[in-house]
């Protein structure tokens, strides 16, 4: 019975994963998934998704596992056959949600988009402890208990006592026949990371580009989480000046003033020198702007931040461009005329919400 039951929640959990493929690119442009992340587990509004089960009947009119029925009683509805209500011309709709641990979101996506495992970077000088179930003991807890050493561990004593008896081959372990899994701890090397996300909060970034930026930055998390045990997340806003905040104030903060992109990248910089060691950590900076900037000075001080100061240390550099109507634009065409031979820097152009889904198999793509 027990190992039905683990098979339909096995069957169900599929088809659960099968409707997340099915309508991801739904859910990565209207940020359901965003709103209803909790620690380790996300929310998902599922169509059409029931597990079967038991429903009484509220208003105690009979019917099955109501009482005694007699045959030819009515499963559901009124005794006598009618039901209540007027009838309708439209279809029902119905929904479910289930939760999905942050891992398995990112495996369907990964699966859907096609994206490969990323190949850490720098020393493995952080450590964990893991542990590793690798021998049998003679005591220990009841829920290590292994049945198949105790029965063999119960067989070689009737055996060796003359009580076996093959014409009724009955084994009935005894207390020190009981054997348990031992486990022992080991030290094992963690590579560890951070993703630094930088946008322009200039007046020209309206709550429409804020919110691209909010729902792609959601998935891009998910994904480095899959891969890293410990990831730190640090955000910086700009305008003319650049400062760092926390996760709210990044994605409500007011849009105003003009923009020099330069600032946001010098206290990247700063950020990576004072805390974060190149050579031990996995380094992320992401950095979403509408692709306007206050001179062509400021742009030709971006371009050598960004050779000198952030392509040496980091891991990739990512620039997503999100479409404005205010914003020029100009700024990803300097990338492409500056970068067009690194292979660590990455660019993409995110016209609208539908194309988030695009623009994350752009930076994750290579796997670095």
């Amino acid at each position: 019975m027990v190992e039905r039951i683990e098979k339909d929640v096995s069957r169900f959990k599929g088809i659960v994963k099968g409707k997340i493929r099915q309508n991801l690119k739904k859910y990565m442009s209207t940020g359901e998934i965003v709103g209803k992340k909790g620690k380790d587990l996300v929310s998902i509004p599922l169509p059409q998704i029931d597990i079967p089960h038991f429903q009484f009947d509220d208003q105690k009119k009979g019917g099955v596992g109501q009482g005694e029925g007699n045959p030819g009683d009515p499963v559901n509805g009124d005794p006598d056959g009618e039901a209540s209500g007027q009838a309708g011309d439209q279809p029902g709709e119905h929904s479910r949600e289930v939760e999905m641990s942050i891992e398995e979101l990112a495996q369907i996506m990964g699966e859907e988009l096609s994206l490969p495992k990323i190949q850490p970077k720098g020393k493995d000088n952080i450590t964990t402890e893991k542990t590793k179930y690798s021998g049998i003991s003679p005591v220990g807890p009841n829920s290590l208990r292994h049945f198949k050493k105790t029965y063999k561990q119960a067989l070689r004593r009737q055996i060796s006592l003359g009580q076996y008896n093959a014409a009724n081959p009955v084994i009935v372990p005894i207390k020190s026949d009981i054997r348990y899994r031992s486990w022992k701890e080991t030290v094992k090397p963690e590579t560890n990371a951070v993703v630094i996300f930088m946008m322009d909060v200039s007046g020209s970034m309206e709550q429409e580009q804020k919110e691209i930026v909010r729902i792609e930055t959601f998935w891009i998390d998910t994904w480095l989480r899959a891969h890293y045990k410990d990831l730190e997340t640090r955000y910086i806003v700009h305008d003319t000046v650049a400062k760092e905040v926390d996760r709210e104030t990044f994605f409500s903060l007011k849009e105003s003033g003009g923009t020099i992109i330069s600032s946001a990248y010098k206290l990247c910089s700063e950020l990576i020198q004072k805390e974060y060691s190149p050579e031990e950590w996995n380094i992320y900076p992401f950095h979403f702007s509408d692709g306007d900037n206050w001179s062509d000075k400021d742009n030709n001080e971006c371009m050598n931040l960004i050779k000198d100061q952030l392509l040496p240390n980091v891991n990739m550099f990512c620039y997503g461009q999100v479409e404005s109507r205010y914003g020029s634009g100009k700024f990803i065409k300097e990338l492409q005329k500056n970068f067009k031979d690194e292979d660590n820097i990455i660019l993409s152009e995110i016209e609208n919400k539908e194309a988030i889904m695009n623009s994350i198999k752009t930076f994750l793509g290579k796997g670095k």
